[in-house]
């Protein structure tokens, strides 16, 4: 990658997507929908006079993502690129593929945490709003929940190729408590807009 995406133009990030190299893939999507409805939340709060300090820390965190998922990725692609003649290098390069697809784990999941983070504080947020954002805190949540879900599958997909089962199994259960959240968050959000 040549630059950072958040650096870019909309069209350089759409063309970068669209581009037919590994990198940004579908964690740096997640990280950009759930920036975006997150930056959807912060307009509506302002415009309500709500203070908004939590959503914009969340907000710079899944920026953050957007570009730190392209370069885990890149560090999976890195390691399976390593040699692997001799039994030593086999062995370096199995232990740096385990160690990139924890961290290719580590960035989705993430950006699951600040996704269901972000639909809770939706959640608060939702009765305080002024009707003229309805419409945007309705997106956001949608924006956030597709987020959400992508991440999840991403890193479920992960998860799939880490030889520690102890660690996979932490991660699951993790996941099954932010969705929980997030559908907890999302729900509550969206029943309390409709009676904005």
């Amino acid at each position: 990658m040549a630059s950072s995406l958040v650096d870019r133009t909309l069209q350089d990030v759409l063309s970068a997507f669209a581009a037919a190299v590994p990198t940004p893939g579908g964690g740096s999507a997640c990280a950009t929908a759930s920036a975006i409805g997150v930056a959807l939340l912060i307009k509506a709060a302002a415009v309500a006079g709500v203070p908004h300090h939590t959503l914009g820390g969340i907000e710079t965190q899944l920026v953050d993502a957007i570009d730190g998922d392209a370069r885990a990725f890149g560090e999976v692609i890195a390691a399976h690129k390593q040699p692997r003649d001799s039994q030593a290098e086999h062995a370096l390069r199995t232990t740096a593929i385990q160690s990139a697809l924890r961290h290719a784990t580590d960035v989705p999941l993430r950006i699951m945490r600040l996704s269901a983070e972000a639909l809770t504080e939706a959640h608060a947020l939702a009765p305080r709003i002024r009707r003229s954002t309805i419409a945007d805190v309705t997106v956001a949540v949608m924006l956030l929940r597709a987020a959400f879900e992508g991440a999840r599958t991403t890193v479920v997909a992960n998860l799939s190729g880490l030889a520690d089962a102890q660690h996979a199994t932490t991660v699951r259960d993790e996941c099954g408590r932010l969705s929980e959240q997030a559908e907890r968050g999302s729900g509550e959000a969206e029943r309390l807009l409709r009676a904005v």
